[in-house]
């Protein structure tokens, strides 16, 4: 063998070839870019000034309502203010420079409330989107990836999601205590089901092409191709779908406690606040109540619903130079 390969060396002419040199303006001159997938999905963001917006509206509004409870002069959101004058309940007062968006109906801080009442929906609706996220994608990953899988989680799918939502919710809301981790663990129930079937869906459409199945052939591990492979090419609808799952997750709170089965009347949210509101909308005077509280959900679903499909846009492949 080392015969061969020495008798064929002798017979190529060592003129026609020379070492290649390194030469940096070629870069210049050839296509190439240096192309990052999430600068250039970061870039894309940046260039859309309406999400742009929303996007800070959202953080200010998350900051805000941390660090509100430590600002000076701040009120206790479940305290009752009398007055001074007649001894009584302060209810209703309307809004003033101590009483920034009035008080409710036994007297206690509407702005205390809303702020109180919007860390409280925004943990849940952080949570469960979180949960619906993870589990979703994993159960649909598995789902559509694993064909061993299927007739399983199809199954234990068809049982879930035959029975409403809103059944499950009522019913386990009612069972137990009501209490914010009742409402995070009634909605995470069945919260994973439309995510899991969407990355299903989209994982059967891709999993079979030449790629996929090189690297199958090759021995690469099934996580390996899940990760690298497929969830790449979703990134963009997963993070809308999760956008979206928060502020579905705050309405989901808000409904239960408009037919009563939400959160305690002592633990403030933007549900129990819009329907002490809904109470007394049909008096002029005292529309604030809902109008405040439905400033702040509005604000907080429109601006979660525009960052998401933003982003979603931006992370598109297609739109990236």
């Amino acid at each position: 063998m080392n015969y061969k390969i020495e008798k064929l060396s002798i017979g190529i002419n060592k003129e026609l070839f020379e070492f290649a040199q390194y030469n940096a303006n070629n870069e210049k001159l050839s296509n190439y870019l240096n192309y990052s997938y999430w600068r250039s999905t970061i870039y894309a963001f940046s260039k859309n000034k309406i999400a742009l917006f929303f996007l800070y509206l959202v953080i200010i509004l998350m900051i805000f309502t941390i660090i509100q409870p430590y600002l000076p002069y701040q009120k206790s959101p479940i305290q009752i203010f009398i007055d001074e004058n007649t001894g009584m309940q302060l209810r209703n007062h309307k809004p003033n420079s101590e009483f920034y968006f009035g008080t409710n109906s036994i007297g206690q801080d509407l702005w205390a409330r809303i702020w109180s009442g919007t860390r409280t929906s925004l943990l849940i609706g952080i949570l469960v989107g979180l949960w619906e996220s993870i589990i979703g994608i994993i159960v649909g990953a598995l789902w559509g990836y694993v064909k061993g899988l299927e007739k399983l989680v199809t199954g234990i799918y068809n049982i879930l999601d035959n029975i409403p939502s809103t059944i499950i919710l009522v019913l386990l809301t009612y069972i137990m205590e009501p209490s914010i981790s009742t409402l995070i663990f009634a909605m995470c129930i069945t919260g994973w089901l439309p995510m899991a079937r969407f990355v299903r869906n989209q994982i059967v459409i891709i999993r079979d092409r030449e790629y996929n199945l090189a690297s199958r052939t090759l021995g690469t591990p099934t996580q390996r191709i899940i990760t690298r492979n497929l969830l790449p090419y979703l990134v963009s609808v997963i993070m809308l779908r999760l956008a979206l799952a928060i502020p579905g997750a705050i309405g989901s709170e808000v409904f239960l406690t408009y037919i009563g089965l939400g959160l305690p009347i002592n633990i403030p949210s933007l549900g129990n606040l819009i329907n002490e509101g809904r109470i007394v909308m049909m008096v002029e005077s005292l529309r604030y109540q809902l109008i405040f509280p439905a400033i702040i959900l509005s604000l907080i679903t429109i601006s979660f619903y525009v960052v998401g499909n933003a982003f979603a846009d931006a992370a598109d492949p297609r739109n990236h130079v």
